[in-house]
């Protein structure tokens, strides 16, 4: 069995999909860390200070715009990738699989 050709769209959605649920770890860890840094900034001792509950915030919002940024750039990557798939895989052959019954 060989693979000659990709769906673009199909590998591009899939690739999209990868990347987001990524960007999803990434930013609860980045929400983590915030939290955690901005409660020590909050209840930490010294002069009074706003970084404490706007790191919170801008973590949180990390669990957001992550997500939505490597998603987007998933899909224009995954793409481009199958395109050039399919393009090299005309010029020299595809990618060769063994299957058992």
């Amino acid at each position: 069995m060989v693979i000659r050709r990709i769906g673009v769209w199909s590998a591009a959605r899939l690739y999209g999909a990868l990347s987001a649920a990524m960007g999803l770890l990434v930013g609860m860890l980045i929400a983590a860390a915030s939290v955690v840094g901005g409660a020590a900034g909050v209840f930490g001792q010294g002069t009074e200070s706003a970084s404490g509950p706007l790191g919170m915030m801008l973590g949180i919002g990390a669990v957001v715009a992550l997500p939505v940024c490597y998603g987007l750039l998933g899909l224009g990557v995954g793409a481009l990738v199958a395109a050039l798939y399919n393009l090299f895989a005309d010029l020299f052959g595809g990618i060769q699989l063994e299957t058992e019954p």
